[in-house]
């Protein structure tokens, strides 16, 4: 339950903030998963839905006349992703890599789907092919979110350091991230560095009660 929370948060926090930087629209699919998101990311839910159902049936459509494209196999994933049908992500993204090798986008959704589906291992080689293929790639920064994510929840604490790290300095924007960061580096008891990064989150979110309550032990420890 702990782990469809942490799930939930991330879908929440995480993809809304970076629509926009998700390939423009190439094809009707990509236009119309892109109208569903924007309407998601405005509270629109049914109207977003309706959207998804309506990019699954253009993909569908295009596959079954042998008319996809990288563009058709990428809006299917994105829009999977969306619904939360990620074992379905894992198989089309599959089928998808064995026509377009290298549609990064998908590699980096499969990512995204094998942690949802807590196959660490998997999500880890994943996130990391796209960081290797594309390391400038418009979704790097959430790559390495994610491979932040994985080693903290298996405590592999320096290592979720360095991920978190690169993260933030590709995005610096989110208060979530540097508020993870300001966690592993508390956990092991890198206190001032700890400081920082609560400090950089609560600036970003000043009423970020899990960043303040860290901020406020880490200050203990080294008052």
């Amino acid at each position: 339950m702990k782990l469809f929370s942490i799930c939930l948060l991330l879908t929440l926090l995480i993809c809304p903030a970076f629509a926009q930087n998700e390939a423009a629209p190439g094809s009707n699919a990509l236009r119309t998963y892109h109208v569903g998101r924007d309407l998601e990311s405005r509270g629109r839910t049914v109207e977003a839905e309706l959207n998804y159902n309506e990019t699954v049936r253009i993909c569908n459509d295009e596959i079954s006349r042998n008319a996809a494209t990288g563009d058709t196999y990428t809006a299917l994933t994105w829009t999977l992703q969306r619904q939360r049908k990620y074992q379905d992500v894992i198989t089309w993204g599959e089928r998808g890599l064995r026509l377009y090798a290298d549609e990064y986008r998908i590699v980096q959704t499969m990512g995204e789907a094998y942690f949802y589906l807590d196959d660490y291992e998997q999500s880890i080689r994943f996130m990391q092919r796209y960081a290797n293929a594309v390391p400038q790639g418009e979704r790097i920064s959430v790559a390495y979110f994610f491979i932040g994510e994985i080693y903290r929840l298996t405590r592999q604490f320096y290592h979720a350091d360095i991920a978190y790290t690169t993260a933030v300095r590709h995005e610096p924007g989110s208060a979530l991230w540097w508020y993870r960061l300001g966690s592993v580096r508390e956990a092991v008891g890198d206190f001032l560095k700890a400081i920082e990064a609560y400090e950089r989150a609560i600036r970003l979110n000043p009423n970020y009660r899990e960043a303040n309550d860290g901020l406020t032990r880490s200050r203990r420890q080294v008052s």
